[in-house]
Formats: structure tokens, C-alpha cells, sequence
């Protein structure tokens, strides 16, 4: 028999390696991505939110989110499929899913996510013909333990690496088959292409990136054939037609075909409601305006609610709670709300009298009059006062008593646009409210109140009139004197809800700010792992360089598109946000290496220089083998409280993150107690440890919710103590403890103070507006003071001791209390 050519030996052993590479990715793949998906058994992190999701969609409840619809459908239909009932309530990350089938959605998130491994590989493999750039690429995504931690829970994120990574995987398998254009092999991947672009578009808009990248890159290929001159022009116009088809009209169908089954499954009233107008609202079963019968015009004397007409506009709301003093006049706070409350609701009544005759009387264009807050009986108001926050608009109050105020109150109506005195329609009238006196305009700032007003929307009186937030509808119109009538006929076709909710979901997004105390990040914090490199002019190598060239630029675009918008972005920001960048640095990262791996050695004699090419993969390879062995507990957590791992694992979290968080700059204890910056982390790991942790004071979370303002904390009982779950008082206390002082009943000294009050508010107070950290035993002096700073100061501080002191019972084992000073 004879011999095969040896080109074609080389293709055979060249298709085998690629072959033995690939299932060792997957493999690998697997092993990672799947180990220990089941556990922790409770609710992480952003799951409280996605699963929660998916449960409304399994209920059919409506909801508002800023995110398109197809992950989230993508988790309920996991869920569905999988046994899910959508029952349990995902309220907090730690809740346990007892007896609930949350596996099925897990798995299946992790899937997705995991399949961007093999994605990379082969997408590296097409840029750059190099198995080794493709097994490095893959390994850097493959071993990445924030890969596999953001891989492994219910989140839209591994769904949206997904569809961002099979994107860029059909772009270059299109380019690879364009020797073979217009085969069905070739129209596979070009439609596999728009699906995943439909796909990375419809779970998050930053999919949009994704799609930028692609159309640059087509745009390119379209130049290349249309620069081909041995090809007639017809063929450029085929690939362009080709590309049209597959690329823009299939996403573009897709994606309105997922907010179609979206708007048809979630056909329920739900929480977000609200976020909507009073038209889409009408299509949602069990919401108020659902087949609803209304009167159709507005009489004074009906009860209605005011909903500002922008998109995204809240409910005019008021409640019994005061603006603070130093905000304007202490009198009743306006605001808008976004969900439907009782305390929506206002009486409309002339301006000239605290109620409407018995006759029936139409509110008209121009008409003066008087807005009072049903459950409050205090009138809309506004006085030369400056808002919240807007400061060059007026202040806009609830005013009065049952009704009865001033001339502050009254508020002429107009009707957009119009100069008739027509009447005031129920839902389709556009209505503007001027201040009688102040000549100012009612309005909405779109800006988030603080927490006093419980973080609704400010209201307030523009003197700009021509204010587009100024504009409101009459929703609900409650006046049994006049005849009902259906309001079916103005609810909104798909069309008219499909741009409403987008422009509801970009509105929402722009407006995401960061919740007190949370972890968020500018893209300037996020790591770049882009490294440049050299070339030579020699034909083999500029060949090669021109190969591993484009495969970079490539590479380093679809990390630059998906990275540097966000620096324009004024929302929130998390880490996870860089995660779609990060896998096109690590892809990059493969290629570079391996690139430098064969240049480097050249340096060296011809018999060292494979040495050393293997030795460094070795190196490369132990080092991020290392590196994931070392930090995989922080992807797949500790079994038990005593593994070792957990003990070295949560003594470098507790000392460190405390370090870094106020200890460097804040307060630097061990300079007053003499300890060396190396000991700080003997003493986190002497008084953590699991050993330890039994003898130290567990917080009661049932008592926090008191202990977040002076007047608040004053109200404390110290009959509250025995439902602490502190050691019990010394016998001679009992008595204090078993009386009804409160903590407002103390006289704040240090020669006044007696010790059981001291023991009380130290051991039981500071709960809520301090961070505990283990420094020294304090003094009963240094105690008093700190009870004084807690019953009157909101800001909390210890001063501590220049050395370690102890007094009779006041040994503790969270013996130092600091505020972190901002």
C-alpha cells in the first residue's frame, strides 16, 4: 500500500490535536463549571431578583425591569420545565430554598455560562489558525474563579456571555467559510450569528455592543469582497443582501417577537404598574383600569389620582410624615410614587369652597381649584420656599387642617393644549396645575428624595411654566353621582406598549443610583490586560505578525466596545458589568502570550530555545492552575466552618477587607495600642476564630430597626433586654431591667451614668449605626462617653485606651466600637 502525502499527514495529526485540545477544554469545562452547582442552598446575591422574576413569569404577574425580557423568560422556562412552581419569594440573598426545585434554573444558567469556553476556543482558532493560542485563551476563561462565581448562580449575566460569545464565534466561522459562500454550511452560520446577536440584544441592552462589533466587522469583509476584483460587483450585492437579511432583519424580528410573547405572558397586574401609563395599564388583569367603568369626566367632588404624564411618571402621593427641619417649612411632604396607594388619592374641590355643591359641576380648562389629600385632609400647597432639591423651584407642601387653608392652596387648571373651557376627560386629558400666587408650575424632577421621604420622586413648583415633567392625567375618577362608562377602548395595541416599555426600560436604567452602603465601581477600577508587542520585517514573520495583528485588533475592539461606553454611562455600575469585556482580554491575553512564547525564545540557542518555550507554558499554566486552586473556595464555598480553608479563607476576608475598608486611613488603632500592622491579623484571627465566635455577642436583628435615629434610639426600653439574645444582666441590675425607664430617661455624664445603664446601651444599643472591631477593653469612663454619643449623635465614636484595661464585668468580646467618618 502506499504512503498518504505528507501535507496530508500533517492535516490528519493536525485535525486530531485540534480535536484532543477541544475535548480537554470541554472536559475541563464541565469539571469547573458544574462542581458544587447546587450549593449554597439559599438565595446569592442578585438571584433574589432574577428568580423572583422568573417566578412573576411563571405566575403571569406583571412587572418592571430595565433589562429586555429574554433572559429572564429564558430562567422562568428553565424553572417551568424543570419543576418550578414559582411559589417561592426569593425576598433576600440567605433565604433557604426549602423544599423548591431551584436546581433546574441553576444548571441551566450555569450552562450557558460555561458554554463560552469552547465558544472562545474555536472563535481564537478561526483569528488565528494557533491551537495553542485557542487552548490559552479558553484556559484564562476556563480558570477564572469570577468566570465561574458569575457563571454559577441564576443571573442574566452567564446568559448574556452566551449569546455575546457565540456572536463573535459565528462572525469568524462566517469569515472562515467565505471560500464556501452561499452553501448551506455558510447560511447556517450567518443565521446562527443573528440569532445570538438577537439574543445578546434582548437580555441586556449592552448586547448592543456585541452588535457594533459585528456589523464593523462585517462592514470590513463586505470592503475585502467588494475590493476582490476578480468577482463581479453582483457578488458584493449578494453578501450585502445576504448579510441584511441574516444580520438586521432576523435580530430585528426576533427581537420584537420576544417582547411580544413577553407583553402576552405577563398579563397580570403587578407591583410595577405603576411605572406605566394609566393606557397600558388597561391590559393588565386586576389593575383598576382593567375592563374598568369610570365616569368619563372629571366633577368637582370625585375622588381621582394625578399621574404624571412622562414616561415612567409616578402618582401625585402625600403622606402624614413632615419635610425635616432645615428642608423648607416643616409641613406635609408631596411626592410621586411609582406604585398605586391609597394615599394616591385627592378630592378635587372649587377653589372658593372646602366642598363641592350638591349639583353636578365639570372641572374645565381654567377653572381655579383645590386639590385635598383624602387620607390627610391637608391641601396641595406651595410658598416661596425653596424644594428639597431643586433649589430655584418652590417647595411644593400638604397645607391645613380637614380641608380648611389658604389662598397658598388653590391652583389654576389647564388643559394641554387647548384655549377652550372644555372639560377635564378621565385617562386621555393632558392637564398642567399653575399656582395661583407663585405663578409656578406643578412638577416632577425625576430625583430621588432621601430616605426621610422614604426615597420617592420630589414634587415642586417650577416658575419655568413651559416644564415638560409638568404635565398629568386624571387615572382614577371616583364620583358615583355620574354614570360609568367602559374605558376599553383606549387601551394600547402591541406596537404602542412595545416603544413604551422601551422607553420606560431606558429611562429606569439611566436613573439607577447605588443603595446606601453598597459595592459599586467606574469602569476605570476595572482591569486591563492589554499588552502591545514588537515585529520584524522578515515575510514569514510579517505574515504571522498580519495574522496575530488582526486577530488582536479584532479582539481588542470587541473588548474596547464593550468596555469604554460605560465610561459615559451615568447609572449605577457593578464589577459585573466588565465580565463581557473580560472574556474578549482574556481571548486577547491567549493570543498575545502565545505569540511572545515563540518570539521570546529566539533569543536563546536553537537547543534551549524549545526548552523554554515549554518550560514557560509550564510556568504560565501552574500559575494560573495555582491561582484558581488558591481562590475556587471563593467560587464554590466551604463545606463546613471547621474546613480549613474556611478558617484561612475568612480570616484573610475579615482582616483584609477591614484594613482596607477604614483601618489605613480611617483609624489606626494598633499605632495608640502599640501593635505592629503585621499583628492586626492575629488578633482578627484569635478573636474569629470558629472556636472564639461562640463567646461573642450575636446582634438581635429583631431590635435594629429602633436604633437608626437619636429620637428613635431614645424610645429603647430597657425592659427590652430580656429578648436580647445577650448574656443575662448581673443579679444587682435586675431590677433597672425590669422597670420602664428608657433610654431617654438617662442623664448623659460620666459621673451621672450608673453602670447597668452603661452595660445596657453598650451591650444592647449599638447595633444599628456602628462597625464593631476587635481593638482593646474599654474603660466605664470611656463607656459613659460613648453612651452619651450614642443616645444624642448620630455618628458613633470610641476613643480608646493607650493600653489594655479591665474593669470588673465589663469584659467583652466585641471590645471596640469605631464609626467610619465620611
Amino acid at each position: 500500500m502506499g504512503h498518504k502525502p505528507k501535507k496530508e499527514e500533517a492535516s490528519i495529526k493536525t485535525d486530531q490535536d485540534w480535536w484532543w485540545f477541544f475535548i480537554v477544554i470541554i472536559t475541563l469545562t464541565v469539571l469547573t463549571r458544574f462542581y458544587k452547582v447546587t450549593e449554597p442552598d439559599h438565595v446569592c446575591w442578585d438571584e433574589t431578583h432574577f428568580g423572583k422574576m422568573g417566578s412573576w413569569y411563571i405566575n403571569r404577574t406583571f412587572f418592571f425591569d430595565v433589562h429586555p425580557p429574554l433572559g429572564k423568560m429564558l430562567i422562568a422556562l428553565s424553572g417551568y420545565l424543570s419543576g418550578y412552581d414559582g411559589t417561592f419569594p426569593f425576598e433576600k440573598p440567605g433565604d433557604k430554598y426549602d423544599n423548591i426545585n431551584y436546581v433546574g434554573m441553576r444548571v441551566f444558567c450555569t450552562f450557558m455560562g460555561a458554554s463560552i469556553v469552547p465558544f472562545a476556543f474555536v472563535t481564537v482558532w478561526e483569528l488565528t489558525k494557533s491551537k495553542m493560542s485557542a487552548f490559552l485563551g479558553a484556559s484564562f476563561i476556563l480558570l477564572d474563579v469570577g468566570m465561574i462565581t458569575l457563571n454559577q448562580y441564576i443571573l442574566l449575566d452567564p446568559i448574556l456571555l452566551f449569546f455575546v460569545s457565540g456572536s463573535v464565534m459565528g462572525m469568524v466561522k462566517v469569515k472562515a467559510n467565505q471560500h464556501n459562500s452561499f452553501t448551506p454550511q455558510w447560511w447556517l452560520w450567518l443565521i446562527f450569528t443573528g440569532v445570538m446577536l438577537a439574543g445578546a440584544i434582548s437580555v441586556k441592552f449592552v448586547g448592543l455592543f456585541a452588535i457594533i462589533l459585528v456589523g464593523l466587522y462585517t462592514i470590513v469583509e463586505l470592503w475585502e469582497i467588494l475590493g476582490d476584483l476578480s468577482e463581479p460587483v453582483m457578488v458584493t450585492i449578494k453578501h450585502f443582501l445576504a448579510r441584511a437579511l441574516c444580520l438586521i432583519l432576523l435580530p430585528a424580528v426576533l427581537y420584537i417577537s420576544y417582547f411580544y410573547v413577553h407583553l402576552a405572558i405577563l398579563n397580570r397586574s403587578g407591583n410595577g404598574d405603576g411605572f406605566y401609563s394609566s393606557a397600558f395599564q388597561s391590559k393588565l388583569i386586576g389593575n383598576s383600569l382593567y375592563n374598568t367603568s369610570m365616569p368619563m369626566e372629571v366633577a368637582y367632588g370625585a375622588v381621582i389620582t394625578l399621574k404624571n404624564h412622562r414616561t415612567g411618571g409616578g402618582y401625585l402621593h402625600s403622606h402624614w410624615h413632615l419635610y425635616p427641619e432645615g428642608v423648607g417649612a416643616r409641613q406635609q411632604q408631596i411626592t410621586t410614587y411609582t406604585h398605586k396607594d391609597d394615599n394616591n388619592k385627592w378630592l378635587i374641590k372649587p377653589y372658593n369652597k372646602d366642598r363641592a355643591d350638591e349639583d353636578i359641576k365639570f372641572v374645565r380648562n381654567g377653572d381655579l381649584i383645590r386639590l385635598e389629600h383624602i387620607t390627610t385632609g391637608r391641601n396641595l400647597h406651595s410658598h416661596k420656599e425653596q424644594a428639597p432639591l431643586t433649589k430655584k423651584h418652590l417647595q411644593v407642601t400638604g397645607y391645613g387642617e380637614n380641608g380648611t387653608g389658604d389662598a397658598n392652596d388653590i391652583w389654576k387648571l389647564i388643559i394641554d393644549g387647548s384655549d377652550e373651557p372644555i372639560s377635564v376627560k378621565t385617562v386621555t386629558t393632558k392637564i398642567k396645575l399653575i399656582h395661583y400666587l407663585q405663578h409656578c408650575i406643578l412638577t416632577t424632577t425625576s430625583k430621588q428624595l432621601p430616605k426621610w421621604a422614604y426615597e420617592q420622586q420630589e414634587v415642586a413648583c417650577n416658575p419655568n411654566i413651559r416644564d415638560g415633567n409638568a404635565v398629568w392625567n386624571v387615572e382614577d375618577n371616583f364620583f358615583p353621582k355620574l354614570p360609568n362608562v367602559s374605558f376599553e377602548m383606549y387601551a394600547p395595541g402591541f406596537l404602542e406598549r412595545f416603544f413604551e416599555s422601551h422607553a420606560v426600560m431606558l429611562q429606569g436604567n439611566a436613573g439607577l443610583k447605588p443603595k446606601e452602603g453598597e459595592v459599586t465601581s467606574r469602569p476605570w477600577q476595572w482591569p486591563l490586560n492589554y499588552r502591545k508587542r514588537g515585529t520584524t520585517e522578515s515575510k514569514q514573520i510579517i505574515n504571522q505578525r498580519n495574522r496575530v495583528a488582526e486577530s488582536c485588533l479584532w479582539l481588542f475592539i470587541g473588548w474596547f466596545v464593550h468596555y469604554v461606553p460605560f465610561w459615559a454611562m451615568g447609572r449605577v455600575l457593578y464589577f459585573h458589568h466588565y465580565f463581557p469585556a473580560a472574556y474578549f482580554s482574556s481571548m486577547l491575553s491567549g493570543v498575545i502570550v502565545n505569540y511572545l512564547l515563540q518570539v521570546l525564545p529566539r533569543i536563546f540557542p536553537e537547543k534551549w530555545s524549545t526548552v523554554f518555550y515549554h518550560w514557560s507554558l509550564g510556568f504560565l499554566f501552574s500559575g494560573v492552575y495555582y491561582s484558581f486552586y488558591l481562590f475556587s473556595p471563593l467560587a464554590y464555598g466551604m463545606v463546613t466552618q471547621g474546613n480549613e480553608t474556611y478558617i484561612e479563607m475568612q480570616h484573610l476576608s475579615l482582616a483584609f477587607s477591614t484594613l482596607q475598608t477604614f483601618c489605613f486611613h480611617e483609624f489606626a488603632p494598633w499605632k495608640e495600642m502599640n501593635y505592629k500592622n503585621s499583628s492586626f491579623v492575629d488578633i482578627f484571627k484569635k478573636l474569629y476564630h470558629p472556636k472564639e465566635r461562640e463567646k461573642n455577642y450575636v446582634p438581635n436583628n429583631k431590635l435594629s430597626s429602633i436604633n437608626t435615629t437619636p429620637s428613635k434610639r431614645k424610645e429603647m426600653k430597657f425592659t427590652d433586654y430580656s429578648t436580647s439574645s445577650l448574656v443575662p444582666p448581673p443579679p444587682r441590675f435586675a431590677p433597672l431591667f425590669k422597670s420602664n425607664k428608657t433610654v431617654g430617661d438617662i442623664k448623659c455624664s460620666t459621673k451621672a451614668m450608673e453602670e447597668p445603664e452603661v452595660t445596657f446601651l453598650f451591650q444592647f444599643g449599638l447595633i444599628r449605626d456602628t462597625v464593631s472591631v476587635a481593638i482593646s477593653t474599654l474603660t466605664l469612663k470611656t463607656l459613659k462617653e460613648l453612651a452619651c454619643d450614642f443616645i444624642n449623635k448620630k455618628d458613633v465614636t470610641v476613643k480608646v485606651p493607650p493600653k489594655e484595661m479591665n474593669y470588673d464585668e465589663f469584659l467583652f468580646d466585641f471590645v471596640g466600637v469605631c464609626r467610619i467618618q465620611r
